[in-house]
């Protein structure tokens, strides 16, 4: 039973957010205010997986879409659409596409919803594993041939990998504190 609050406060939601179709998985904790747009969470997912806003993006919620308006790909506006007009409680479970081209899907779901905490700001993230593919990569199918590659100085793409990607990437990689202090600049 999600905890009461006050009608001028918000509930605050804690959402598992999982990149679909990657093993071992990439996934991030996080909360926010249950009175934040769609369009805000999109902001904060960028910052907590990595990503740098460079393509669409659109919410899949039932049989609606939101993003970026599109009328040819029935998107809808994820500006003026608040989560708690959606999300039924807890085990919700939504969908977030990032970058229709190489297609990177996330599983959201609502694992908690909490009071907030005095003091605390909000969007905040609590843990995470592993990096988020760099952009542009190729999607769920071509990452693999990524890592291969710029692990493996023998292979044929290993030094044109390196260079694409600035020189290393490590996929372990996830950096709480940085992602924390990106969060605490959204007001």
């Amino acid at each position: 039973m999600p905890a009461k609050t006050p009608p001028s406060q918000s509930n605050i939601y804690q959402i598992k957010v999982t990149l679909n179709g990657i093993r071992p998985p990439i996934w991030r904790r996080i909360q926010v205010r249950d009175d934040i747009t769609l369009a805000r969470l999109h902001t904060i997912l960028q910052i907590v997986m990595g990503w740098e806003d460079y393509h669409m993006h659109a919410f899949r919620i039932g049989n609606m879409e939101y993003g970026q308006p599109d009328p040819d790909l029935g998107i809808r506006s994820d500006r003026s659409v608040k989560l708690k007009q959606f999300v039924s409680g807890e085990k919700f479970k939504f969908r977030y596409e990032y970058d229709f081209g190489d297609s990177w899907e996330h599983m959201l779901e609502v694992e908690k919803v909490l009071p907030p905490e005095p003091g605390v700001h909000y969007p905040r993230c609590l843990t995470g594993k592993r990096a988020c593919p760099p952009e542009d990569v190729g999607g769920i199918w071509s990452y693999p041939d990524f890592l291969e590659a710029i692990r493996d100085p023998e292979h044929p793409e290993h030094d044109e990998m390196l260079e694409w990607i600035g020189g290393s990437f490590d996929p372990e990689a996830f950096d709480l504190e940085d992602v924390n202090d990106q969060l605490a600049q959204i007001k």
